[in-house]
């Protein structure tokens, strides 16, 4: 199973959401949603990136959590996108100032 079909299987179940639900609900035709989530799930299918983009929409996750190799890289998407712009803002400049202190 690619990571891509992973991490899209994980946020779907954790949504409890069926394949053929979530297909639905990304604008996928009623004949083939099921089939074609169950596709990319599996890996033998890669969906477009327009499609990936809806799917992460209805799933309320950013599209880089799905390619992220590392599985703390892909919390930290997940969080990051879920934050306030203030919040998000504040913790940028936080890795920012980490960032120049390293360098010293």
């Amino acid at each position: 199973m690619s990571i891509l079909g992973k991490r899209l299987k994980e946020a779907r179940l954790k949504n409890g959401l069926s394949q053929e639900q979530l297909g639905l609900q990304a604008g996928l035709e009623v004949e083939s949603a099921s089939a074609r989530m169950n596709r990319y799930e599996r890996g033998t299918r890669a969906p477009t990136v327009d499609l990936m983009e809806r799917i992460a929409d209805v799933l309320d996750l950013p599209l880089t959590y799905f390619f992220a190799l590392d599985e703390s890289e892909a919390s930290l998407l997940v969080l990051f996108h879920r934050m306030s712009t203030r919040n998000k803002k504040a913790l940028l400049e936080a890795a920012e100032s980490l960032k120049g202190a390293r360098n010293c």
